[in-house]
C-alpha cells in the first residue's frame, strides 16, 4: 500500500467519523451506560478502520453499516458482562456447596473468595476456565486462542499468585466475640 492510498483510506475514515459519530453515539448511548458508549464507539471506528474495503461507499450505506457494527458490539459487551456476572455466581455456589457450614469453614470460604477476587481478571479467567468450567489445559488453551504450554506457564502463575494472595489474607481460626 503507497502513502497515497494510506492518506485516501484516512481520509475516508475521518469522513466517516465526521459524518457519523454525534449520531452513533446517541444511539449507542440510549442502549449502554454513558460510562460505556464512547468505548463502544470507538471500537466501532477501529472495525471500520480494519475493515474499510468492507464499508459501502455510499454514505447511506455506510450508516447503516456502522450502525449495525455497532449493534454488535454492544451485544458482545453485554455477552461478556453477562459470562462475569455468570462466574460470579457460579464462584459463589462451588464455594457454599464444597464447604460445610461453620465459622472455621466461612471464614476459609470467604477468605479464598477474596484472594480470588485479587487477582487480575486474566488470572481469574485462567483459573475459572480450569476450576469451575472444568475444562482440560488442552481445551483451556483452545479458548484463549494460545498454545498449550503458554496456558500452563499462565495457569501455574495464576495459582502462583493465588497462593500468594492466600497468604497475605489473615487467617480466622476462632470467631469474633461482641464486646459489651
Amino acid at each position: 500500500m503507497t502513502v497515497k492510498d494510506l492518506e485516501v483510506r484516512e481520509q475516508r475514515l475521518r469522513s466517516l467519523h465526521a459524518d457519523n459519530y454525534a449520531d452513533l453515539l446517541r444511539f449507542v448511548e440510549r442502549r449502554v451506560p454513558a460510562s460505556e458508549a464512547e468505548d463502544v464507539v470507538s471500537t466501532v471506528f477501529l472495525t471500520a478502520w480494519r475493515r474499510l474495503d468492507d464499508v459501502p461507499a455510499d454514505p447511506a450505506g455506510a450508516r447503516p453499516w456502522l450502525f449495525a457494527v455497532a449493534r454488535r458490539s454492544m451485544a458482545n459487551q453485554s455477552r461478556s458482562w453477562l459470562r462475569r456476572q455468570a462466574l460470579d455466581v457460579r464462584l459463589a455456589g462451588h464455594s457454599t456447596a464444597e464447604v460445610p457450614d461453620g465459622a472455621r469453614g466461612t471464614a476459609a470460604r470467604v477468605d479464598l473468595e477474596r484472594a480470588f477476587r485479587s487477582l487480575s481478571v486474566a488470572d481469574r479467567e485462567v483459573l475459572a476456565l480450569i476450576a469451575f468450567d472444568g475444562l482440560t489445559s488442552d481445551q483451556a488453551a483452545t479458548v484463549l486462542n494460545c498454545r498449550r504450554t503458554t496456558f500452563a506457564m499462565r495457569l501455574a502463575r495464576a495459582r502462583q499468585r493465588l497462593r500468594a494472595a492466600l497468604d497475605d489474607t489473615p487467617a480466622t481460626t476462632s470467631p469474633v466475640k461482641d464486646h459489651v
